[in-house]
């Protein structure tokens, strides 16, 4: 789950057919002779790109092969939906290598495939979360509330007359650490789930949505 050094990649990622590494944008990632895909033109990693790795994998492989995608966040939707077809078709000599700094962003079936690594010395993931004990409260209850129960819990952070929407993204900012920390933790996919509805919350009460209603309608 964890690791100490950036050398120890390689004996990592021969374990899995897929592996996430949650590491800074500052550390290294080397391994000999992989295929890296990263953003080019633009900002993401595109299907052409990802079909382009797909039809040199269709060689039988006698050696074991690696595939780099840094940062695996940059797989447009249509690129993370064609990547998927291989991690779900994988080959024995073939090891996917997603590298990340923010796993929130990934798409939980991709997410959901991969072994996941954290870099101890620079990613304090099992670092306690700095908030009030009132605060985290809520956050756990955002995450574990039924659709029944998310009223109530709506109600109380949106409660607050001077700084309510402030609060719930506070909330929010706090219930999405908890959520990808725990799924990093105990690999337990319920967490993840979580993740891009709090995002969307969070992106709806951030460009001004009704504060109450956003966190019962995007939690849903």
């Amino acid at each position: 789950m964890f690791f100490d050094r950036p050398e120890d990649v390689l004996r990592l990622v021969n374990r899995h057919g897929t592996t996430l590494l949650v590491v800074p944008k500052n550390v290294e990632i080397k391994i000999k002779r992989a295929m890296i895909l990263q953003p080019e033109d633009k900002s993401v990693i595109t299907i052409e790109q990802v079909r382009q790795m797909q039809r040199q994998l269709l060689v039988k492989q006698t050696a074991e092969r690696y595939i780099v995608v840094r940062p695996a966040e940059a797989l447009n939707e249509e690129a993370a939906n064609a990547f998927l077809k291989s991690l779900e078709e994988p080959s024995e000599k073939v090891h996917f290598v997603l590298v990340t700094e923010q796993p929130a962003l990934i798409l939980p079936t991709l997410l959901s495939r991969a072994s996941v690594y954290v870099l101890r010395q620079k990613w304090a993931v099992d670092a306690e979360i700095r908030a009030s004990d009132q605060d985290k409260m809520l956050a756990k209850k955002l995450i574990a509330a039924r659709p029944a129960d998310l009223v109530e819990v709506a109600e109380t952070i949106a409660r607050q007359k001077d700084g309510a929407r402030q609060r719930a993204l506070l909330i929010l900012g706090i219930a999405i650490e908890m959520a990808y920390k725990t799924y990093l933790i105990n690999h337990k996919v319920a967490f993840l789930d979580k993740v891009p509805k709090l995002l969307r919350a969070y992106d709806s009460i951030a460009k001004n949505g009704h504060v109450k209603l956003h966190l019962i309608s995007d939690l849903c």
